[in-house]
């Protein structure tokens, strides 16, 4: 690889976080700076760039994705998405089916460019903080099984967040985490980052904790 690794990253508001958009080098506040930072010390270098779009459903990446995502040439991609498709059958009546989403994925993984990056899919997750939004979970359950299903088949590595983030909230409170469910809090941010690395094998200097390489194979010696 003769370029420093580049880490792509694209999803809803838990990605873009406050980027500014009109900066391709802005990273936002949330958990992609955090990796960004654990992984600056890597040996050769990392490059990372983030393509969250606050509001954004499957099919809104899927919009972007040919002129924006795969020029990007990332060798580790990072998709994390879900929230929103589950949001908007709720504040908007616009519902997308698990099928249609697990459908929209599968799409956009298989117009990345060969070679294929290493891929991260990320879980969504969502803390119910009305008793009527605990219902919603019902909904939230098909997009969380349908990127498992997805990251099986593509041989990507699955990031689980919802069960990690809901047992920290039933423990130290849901304003802790995500004070309106969705948007997470610094600490927030600091878990997911934390499963992150921890899912790609690295620690929290973003050195190789298990002997893997940006492409996700053995490194040498």
């Amino acid at each position: 690889m003769s370029h420093p690794a580049r880490y792509v990253f694209v999803g809803d508001s838990i990605t873009d976080c406050s980027r500014d958009r009109s900066d391709p080098a802005s990273l936002g506040e949330g958990y992609v700076r955090l990796i960004a930072d654990a992984l600056a010390g890597r040996a050769g270098g990392a490059e990372v760039r983030n393509l969250g779009v606050s509001g954004d459903r499957a099919v809104d990446l899927e919009a972007r994705w040919a002129g924006e995502v795969a020029p990007a040439r990332a060798d580790v991609l990072t998709v994390y998405v879900g929230v929103n498709d589950m949001w908007r059958r709720f504040d908007s009546d616009d519902p997308t089916e698990a099928a249609a989403f697990e459908a929209t994925l599968r799409r956009l993984l298989d117009a990345l460019p060969a070679p294929r990056p290493r891929l991260l899919l990320i879980e969504p997750f969502f803390l119910p903080v009305t008793p009527d939004q605990r219902a919603w979970l019902d909904d939230l359950d098909g997009k969380r099984a349908a990127v498992v299903r997805v990251a099986a088949d593509y041989d990507a590595t699955l990031v689980p967040l919802h069960d990690r983030l809901t047992a920290v909230a039933r423990a130290q409170g849901i304003p802790a985490v995500a004070p309106d469910g969705v948007h997470p809090s610094p600490e927030g941010h600091r878990m997911i980052a934390e499963a992150w690395l921890e899912a790609a094998g690295l620690d929290a200097t973003g050195t190789d904790a298990a002997g893997l390489d940006a492409a996700g194979t053995a490194a040498a010696g």
